[in-house]
């Protein structure tokens, strides 16, 4: 049964990632055939993280109160429906409610998990969520050159389509296919509530949270829209595009799998400023139009941005790790919702240099902001 529960629940993050990214490979299409321009396509793909985002505030009580078999396969029928909503639009108001839907509906996917985790495997919880996300990850795999052929074979809208079939068996395993606690362990009773001022207080965890909205930020915007659109701007196909977002995807999957053991190895302050520096780099290199190494290199080191989650839970109390980490993991996403929109604009009217360099920017100061965390050591950094 634990090895269903981690299959099942890994399944469902794994379709939040391909939605999340899909974009990137579909940019030109969705571009073409609705008539968007950089702004729209940016503000649209970004309503995934703006929905996604609101739905977190709630989503922890309802975990709580039901638990993750029934509240996950609750909201991945919502990303269902918003995967056809998707696929039968027919200009952009349609095309951004669908978006919009699949994010509220793949919201549960990584913390319902983990809630589930908590409970499953009590011992080994650390290991078991580095798996989860790198596994996970590899529906960035997806939605690279499998997805550039598939689009290829059916069209963009047949595969959400397709995809929404998809999303509603793997609702229907999870609820047929698992229990909240492991047999024997009774349901936990909700913890207390407080603290927002105290979490809202701790300049050292806000300087990890707008580290967090630069580096998180940054890498999903470009790894779910706009390393592909750039690619594109650049004169490469579809299957050429494809095959660079594989090399970004496949690099966020190995670092994603190898994060957390440098973390523990070397500090988290240590390991994540230099995977920002590393993925700096990269956008530099992008900037310069080298993407068959810029992207992997942005990808590998990229997926280190998941650290700010574990020193989220290094700088606050026990009592208050609920909190801060949603705090933290508030600001990585309302960024990716920021930024994924705001280059959109940026290309629109000053181009894709501007834009870029504008990340870099963002991302050094965030470096900058974060120093004085280097000097707390190896436990809490």
């Amino acid at each position: 049964m634990a090895a269903r529960v981690f299959l099942l629940f890994t399944l469902g993050y794994f379709l939040s990632y391909f939605y999340r990214s899909a974009n990137a490979v579909l940019a030109k299409d969705l571009s073409q055939d609705l008539g968007l321009g950089p702004a729209e396509l940016g503000f649209m793909t970004s309503l995934f993280y703006l929905s996604f985002a609101a739905v977190q505030l709630p989503l922890g009580g309802l975990l709580d109160r039901y638990g993750p078999r029934i509240i996950t396969p609750a909201l991945l029928l919502v990303a269902s429906l918003g995967s056809v909503v998707f696929g039968l639009a027919q200009g952009f108001p349609t095309l951004a409610l669908g978006r919009a839907l699949i994010g509220m509906g793949m919201a549960a996917a990584l913390m319902g998990s983990l809630k589930a985790f908590s409970l499953w495997f009590p011992r080994t919880y650390a290991t078991v969520s580095t798996l989860l996300v790198g596994l996970g990850a590899t529906g960035g795999l997806l939605a690279a050159t499998p997805l550039a052929l598939l689009k290829e074979a059916m069209g963009w809208r047949g595969v959400f389509l397709l995809g929404a079939g998809v999303v509603v068996l793997v609702a229907l395993l999870i609820y047929l296919g698992v229990r909240n606690t492991p047999p024997g362990v009774p349901w936990p009773k909700g913890g207390g509530g407080g603290g927002l001022r105290e979490v809202l207080g701790n300049s050292r965890l806000l300087r990890v949270a707008f580290l967090a909205l630069a580096f998180a930020g940054s890498f999903l915007a470009l790894q779910t829209l706009w390393a592909g659109a750039y690619a594109y701007a650049l004169g490469l196909e579809a299957v050429e595009v494809g095959n660079l977002l594989l090399l970004y995807s496949g690099g966020a999957v190995l670092g994603f799998l190898v994060s957390g053991y440098l973390a523990d190895r070397l500090g988290t302050a240590k390991v994540l400023v230099g995977a920002a520096s590393f993925f700096a780099l990269g956008l530099l290199l992008a900037l310069f139009k080298l993407l068959a190494l810029a992207y992997p290199v942005m990808g590998f080191f990229g997926a280190f941005n998941i650290l700010t989650l574990t020193q989220a839970r290094e700088l606050v109390p026990p009592h208050l790790v609920g909190r801060g980490t949603t705090l933290v993991n508030l600001f990585g996403i309302g960024g990716t919702f920021l930024l994924q929109w705001g280059v959109g604009v940026a290309v629109g009217t000053l181009g894709y240099a501007f834009a870029f360099g504008s990340l870099l920017g963002l991302l050094l100061l965030a470096l900058f902001l974060y120093r004085p965390l280097l000097g707390l050591g190896k436990t809490s950094g």
